[in-house]
C-alpha cells in the first residue's frame, strides 16, 4: 500500500514537471510568447532545471533540446525512486528504457489534456489570454485533420479524432512497452 501512494505521488510530481518542460519546450517550437499566465508558470516550475542544461545542451533549430533533455531526466530520475522502493528487483539497465516509454507516455496524456481544454474552452469561449495560448497550441495539431473532416451543423470534431488518435497511440506505445519488456 506504502509503494502504491509512493508511486501515485512520484507520478503526480513528475507528470507536472515533466509536463511544464514538455509544454515549455512545445511552446518555444511554436513560438509562443511566455508572457501570458501559461508561460509564467512553466517558467517559474521549470527554469531551475532547464536553464542550467541549456548551458549544455543547444537547441537545434526551433527545438529546445534542454526541455526535452529535462523532462527525459524526471522521468527518468521517477524510474530510479521505484526501482529502489521496490526492492531493485528488475535490472537498472531497462530504466532509461523505461524512461523513455513514460516520456511518450507523458507527451500523449499531455496532448490528450490540452485538446479537453482546447474543448471545453470552445464551448464556453471564455475571455481569457489562456483560450489564446491553447488555441495556438492546438490548431496546428487539428489543422490536417480539419482538412479531412467536415464540419457536422457546425461543430467542430477534429478534437474528437486527435482524441481518438491519441488514445491509439496510448495503446500502442503500452503494447511496445510491454513487447521490449518481456
Amino acid at each position: 500500500m506504502l509503494y502504491q501512494i509512493l508511486s501515485l505521488l512520484l507520478d503526480v510530481a513528475a507528470g507536472l514537471l515533466g509536463g511544464a518542460c514538455l509544454l515549455r519546450l512545445y511552446m518555444q517550437y511554436q513560438k509562443i510568447p511566455f508572457g501570458n499566465p501559461v508561460g509564467r508558470f512553466v517558467f517559474a516550475l521549470t527554469d531551475w532545471l532547464v536553464l542550467p542544461l541549456r548551458r549544455v545542451l543547444p537547441s537545434v533549430r526551433r527545438w529546445d533540446t534542454a526541455s526535452l533533455v529535462a523532462a527525459y531526466l524526471v522521468e527518468l530520475a521517477q524510474y530510479g525512486i521505484l526501482w529502489l522502493l521496490a526492492g531493485r528487483g528488475a535490472s537498472a539497465a531497462l530504466l532509461p528504457l523505461l524512461a523513455l516509454f513514460g516520456l511518450l507516455r507523458l507527451v500523449i496524456s499531455g496532448l490528450i489534456g490540452l485538446m479537453i481544454v482546447y474543448a471545453i474552452l470552445s464551448w464556453v469561449r471564455a475571455d481569457s489570454p489562456i483560450v489564446d495560448v491553447i488555441d495556438r497550441l492546438c490548431a496546428p495539431l487539428l489543422r490536417p485533420l480539419r482538412r479531412v473532416i467536415p464540419l457536422v451543423g457546425g461543430i467542430d470534431l477534429s478534437p474528437l479524432a486527435f482524441l481518438l488518435l491519441l488514445q491509439i497511440a496510448s495503446i500502442v506505445v503500452g503494447e511496445l512497452q510491454a513487447a521490449v519488456l518481456r
